[in-house]
């Protein structure tokens, strides 16, 4: 997430009333994940595990819950939680605003675009030519749509992602601050659910067709020409290639990758990146051809043990 206009060190740390370590007037451009980190961004760390992480990656000012040796050309924002002060920034420079109409007056809608009834439009969404929005549909704030685009009826494009952390109290929701991106000549079915970005975009990418009651995690990028068969769930920030086919009820992890031209046959449970070009089946999903060898060992041994 951008900020519209660059921050200081020093307005950030009044923001969140922490400590800092660097200049007062580092420039400070916007805020994301670990994952999407750019130059100019905060991102934040609570964990040991992970200071390293995220003091060598691309971000440039780092919201973090110990004083630790600063990287040379960064700069460091000293938090007691830093969960909690990732999403004030957040909440300050991306509130949560009422719609007061059922299409925004702020909404862009291209021309020969067509709307059907009891369609939810939010503040600044954009949506190209030619394309048709059914009944029901509903297009939280700040989403982009391109053009040609079919969106079937009771889809929501936007809800917040499913993202918390576990506190004695309860679980702490970390606020969604990102949008959700639909490129040119992309068809979502009926009753689908896209999770906006926490800080950046999910993208769906061009051409790619995806079938009814399908789910698409927060942050998760699906390249061109997809094929992605009902009930198909699919976890935060994973990154699927272009020419994927995915058919129904497959589940799949966060943080991974499919690579470009697979296949994945019906419900198949994927927990780790795949490679591109072939084909997979199974929990945990494996080559088509190597799980079939496997499942017909395993049923050759059940029958042996059965003669006995």
């Amino acid at each position: 997430m951008k900020f519209k206009q660059p921050q200081t060190l020093q307005q950030i740390a009044s923001l969140i009333e922490a400590e800092f370590v660097g200049a007062s007037n580092f420039s400070i451009t916007g805020i994301n994940e670990i994952h999407v980190v750019e130059n100019g961004d905060i991102v934040f760390v609570d964990h040991p595990k992970y200071y390293d992480k995220a003091l060598e990656s691309n971000a440039t000012t780092i919201l973090i819950n110990k004083e630790v040796a600063c990287p040379e050309g960064k700069s460091l924002l000293i938090s007691d939680d830093p969960f909690r002060d990732f999403n004030k920034i957040t909440k300050h420079f991306n509130p949560f605003i009422a719609s007061k109409s059922t299409i925004s007056e702020t909404a862009i809608i291209g021309e020969g675009t067509i709307i059907q009834p009891n369609v939810f439009i939010g503040d600044n969404v954009s949506i190209g030519k030619n394309c048709v929005i059914h009944p029901n549909v509903t297009i939280y704030s700040g989403s982009v749509i391109g053009e040609n685009v079919t969106i079937h009826a009771n889809t929501v494009l936007g809800a917040d992602a499913f993202y918390y952390k576990n506190r004695p109290e309860g679980f702490d929701k970390l606020l969604s601050g990102g949008r959700v991106v639909i490129k040119n000549n992309v068809d979502l079915g009926a009753s689908c659910t896209i999770d906006r970005g926490v800080t950046g975009d999910t993208t769906i990418g061009e051409g790619t067709k995806i079938d009814n009651q399908v789910h698409i995690g927060h942050d998760t990028v699906i390249g061109k020409k997809c094929l992605i068969a009902s009930q198909t769930g699919i976890a935060g920030c994973v990154v699927i290639e272009d020419e994927v086919t995915m058919w129904g009820q497959v589940g799949m992890a966060s943080g991974i990758t499919i690579g470009k031209g697979a296949v994945i046959q019906a419900q198949s449970g994927i927990s780790k990146s795949l490679e591109g070009g072939k084909s997979y089946f199974g929990y945990p999903a494996e080559e088509v051809r190597t799980k079939l060898r496997e499942l017909a060992t395993i049923k050759r041994i059940v029958k042996d043990f059965n003669k006995k």
